[in-house]
């Protein structure tokens, strides 16, 4: 067999949500590339319909579809339009850095509503699918949820994200042991600081990059390029052994 082919999406449906942006986005493309017609989910309507039409423009298939992932009908609707579905990479997430004992209510609920609940309903709806179809099952279906290094270690003034993130990596072992016997697989993906928006504000901050660098024996941030050939595997047949296991691309921060 060539093993090129089994990192092939041919004639496969994906769904990538917070996909208008930085690793959701990128997430898309590579998907697109390896041939899947790619659904791609966010809040704001005019970066995902770029987006989608870049991924058209270059001969993939796509479609922009507005959804917030924190709200149960939004995503309701997200999913009543999708037919069939065989990928879903669960990548919509934010993070509010803080000191523990200044984390607010309305903080946590708004991190643990976003990086957990939603993750949460999303994947279910995702199996759901999924399993609506079990013609579809004999090649497998695959559930990438994103994760982080901080879902692996703890941090300073990263209490509320480092809670989120561990439990996304329990919640995908759990899932795997549930949904292999319908063929689907489960992986977590688990990035150290990635070149996207949002950590280049935190970048900007007095001591925040040299902290950073300090602490990835490989002496660089990722791009989200190399996050996104991680869930490109994960989600291809290529790994149709991986499952319930998450993949870290950190540089090495967590092997210290």
């Amino acid at each position: 067999m060539d093993i090129n082919s089994r990192f092939r999406l041919d004639g496969r449906t994906a769904l990538v949500t917070g996909a208008g942006r930085g690793i959701g986005r990128a997430c898309a493309v590579a998907l697109a590339q390896a041939g899947a017609e790619v659904w791609l989910a966010a809040r704001t309507k005019h970066e995902i319909e770029q987006a989608a039409a870049e991924i058209r423009s270059a001969g993939g298939r796509a479609h922009a579809m507005v959804a917030d992932v924190t709200s149960s009908s939004s995503l309701k609707d997200l999913f009543s339009q999708i037919q069939v579905l065989d990928v879903l990479v669960n990548n919509a997430g934010s993070n509010i850095p803080e000191p523990f004992v200044e984390v607010t209510e309305e903080h946590l609920d708004r991190i643990m509503d976003l990086n957990l609940r939603s993750a949460f309903l999303a994947a279910q709806a995702a199996a759901k699918k999924m399993l609506e179809h079990p013609e579809r099952q004999g090649r497998g279906g695959a559930i990438v949820n994103m994760s982080s290094q901080m879902g692996h270690v703890g941090a300073v003034n990263r209490s509320v994200y480092c809670m989120t993130k561990h439990g996304l990596e329990g919640l995908t072992k759990a899932m795997a042991l549930e949904l292999i016997a319908h063929n689907v697989r489960v992986v977590s993906i688990a990035p150290t600081f990635v070149e996207t928006p949002l950590v280049k504000e935190f970048m900007q901050r007095p001591g925040f990059s040299q902290w950073v660098h300090e602490r990835i024996p490989a002496g660089r941030v990722g791009s989200v390029e190399e996050v996104a050939g991680a869930v490109l595997f994960a989600a291809s047949p290529a790994a149709s052994l991986v499952t319930g296991t998450s993949l870290l691309v950190d540089g090495g921060w967590t092997a210290q």
